[in-house]
Order: C-alpha cells, then sequence, then structure tokens
C-alpha cells in the first residue's frame, strides 16, 4: 500500500512516517508547490470547504467529527450534483438513474429552446448525455503524446 500525500509537515513529519512504517504503507508525496498532483485531494477539499454545512468552530470531540463526516460523505454522494457527472449526484450515477435524468433534461431543454429560441445564441444547448468516463491528469494512450503547458 502507497500514500500519496502533499508535501505539508504533518504528512512528511516523523510521527507520521513511523505509523506508515509500523503499518506497512509505503509514502509517496507530491512535487513541492504543485497542487494539482492530488486532483482529487484537492477537488474534494474544496468542495468540503465550501459546504454550506462547513463548522466555523473546532469539533469538541472526535464523535463530534465522525458524525460531521458522514453526514458530509451523505450530502456529497446524495445531494451535491457533480460538474463532472453533468449535475448527477454519484448515488444516483451507481445506481443507473441518471440516463433518466438526463434524457429528462435534454427532453425539457429542447422544448425551451423551442419555446424561446433566442436565449440560445450559440444556437444550440447543453449535452446531456451520460458521463461514461470521468478522469482527472488522464494517462495519454499508447503512442499519443501528451501536451503539457
Amino acid at each position: 500500500m502507497i500514500l500519496h500525500s502533499d508535501n505539508g509537515s504533518p504528512m512528511k513529519g516523523q510521527t507520521m512516517k513511523s505509523m506508515l512504517e509500523s503499518l506497512g504503507v509505503a509514502s509517496s508525496h507530491s512535487r513541492p508547490r504543485v497542487s494539482n498532483d492530488n486532483a482529487m485531494s484537492e477537488s474534494l477539499f474544496k468542495t468540503m470547504k465550501y459546504c454550506p454545512r462547513l463548522p466555523l468552530k473546532p469539533f469538541n470531540s472526535i464523535e463530534e467529527a465522525r458524525e460531521w463526516v458522514h453526514r458530509f460523505v451523505q450530502w456529497y454522494n446524495h445531494e451535491h450534483l457533480h460538474s463532472s457527472n453533468n449535475f448527477i449526484t454519484p448515488a444516483d450515477k451507481r445506481a443507473g438513474k441518471d440516463i433518466n435524468k438526463l434524457r429528462k433534461r435534454q427532453r425539457l431543454m429542447e422544448l425551451k429552446k423551442e419555446k424561446h429560441p433566442e436565449r440560445w445564441v450559440k444556437g444550440h444547448i447543453r449535452d446531456w448525455s451520460p458521463v461514461t468516463k470521468v478522469t482527472l491528469n488522464e494517462s495519454p494512450k499508447e503512442g499519443e503524446k501528451r501536451n503539457i503547458a
């Protein structure tokens, strides 16, 4: 097992290193000052930071913190609409409910465009097709070059 983390002091400190070693877990660290090495974690932390239920004060106990995280995970999976999934919750995606929901959205937008075509300056509506693959920093396919700016 490998724990990949940023270069923060808590993650590189001796206490953490010793604990990981005792558990047989190797540590891996992102490059210094490159936040997108941990793009998925950074995205989750941003969502958590701007969550309407983010506590403004420290937790009074570990139990209180665990309860908050449990509620956050429920919200994240069952209520929060994910832009990378065409604004479908992960729970609906896993349950296969995304296809019907996206078809309904597509039809609704088509009806709205028929009624008010002047609102669609570019002439097309958003693509509400189901998302089949979500990736961050996808590896290039065999033979492709990766453009890095």
